[in-house]
């Protein structure tokens, strides 16, 4: 069978990376490996194929509250729902990623429903762990976002849980795309190249990276670790459990 995620090719990063970082890490890290899933057991062999960036790690035994690592600004362009939304979610993805796709077009829209009824914050983080081509369209769903057209242009990069490489991941072709879309052509130019999306499009890489992210699709779910496009019953099963765990307290 195959697998539920795509690995990243081995890069350096540099910078100081914080302790709940590192303990994230530890977490992303071991379920890359497939050791465990996110409740301690052991990971079926088709939600993981990754690269092992580095030693063997096991699981920490309580989890460090990943949910810090959800922005919940107003101004953030890449995200779905309230900013005070009972759940939130951050996925860390990739325009080349097949996984990413299958999970963008078979589970993104019932979870884009929860943010509509304002239970779940959504935030979009592209790790871009293929490459050029990658951060590129990345910049380009920015751009479109500048025009509140993110989900609209990220439903075209993942169009029929395709994927577009090469000449298809052009200026020209996602230029081409943003024209499709209605888009002011030459402000969406300008904004892909502009620093602000430089800025936001790699912070957003060297958090997910950072977090050890090595493979994509992967989540937090009101900060629980999950890899891989599993399915959508996953995800819901999930969500609604979060949902309870809010009533609750």
């Amino acid at each position: 069978m195959e697998n539920q995620t795509e690995a990243k090719p081995k890069r350096r990063w540099a910078g100081l990376v914080l302790a709940l970082v590192a303990i994230a890490a530890l977490v992303f890290v071991a379920l890359n490996l497939g050791n465990i899933n996110s409740d301690g057991q052991a990971a079926p062999n088709d939600q993981s194929a990754v690269q092992q960036p580095g030693e063997q790690t096991g699981a920490t035994e309580e989890m460090p509250d990943l949910t810090q690592f959800e922005l919940r600004a107003a101004d953030d362009l890449l995200a779905a729902g309230p900013v005070d939304a009972p759940v939130g979610i951050v996925v860390f993805s990739d325009y080349q990623c097949k996984f990413c796709a299958k999970w963008s077009t078979e589970t993104l829209p019932q979870v884009l429903d929860y943010a509509k009824d304002g239970k779940v914050r959504i935030e979009w983080r592209d790790v871009n762990i293929f490459g050029e081509d990658s951060e590129r369209a990345s910049l380009a769903s920015y751009a479109a976002a500048k025009q509140g057209k993110f989900w609209e242009y990220h439903d075209e990069l993942f169009a029929g849980s395709a994927i577009r490489k090469g000449a298809d991941l052009s200026e020209k072709s996602l230029t081409g795309l943003a024209a499709e879309l209605g888009l002011d052509t030459e402000q969406f130019a300008k904004d892909l190249k502009s620093e602000q999306a430089a800025t936001v499009i790699e912070g957003n890489a060297q958090l997910g990276l950072q977090l050890g992210v090595y493979s994509t699709p992967a989540f937090l779910i009101d900060g629980e670790p999950v890899m891989g496009a599993q399915p959508k019953d996953v995800f819901i099963d999930k969500i609604e459990s979060a949902l309870a765990a809010q009533d609750a307290n």
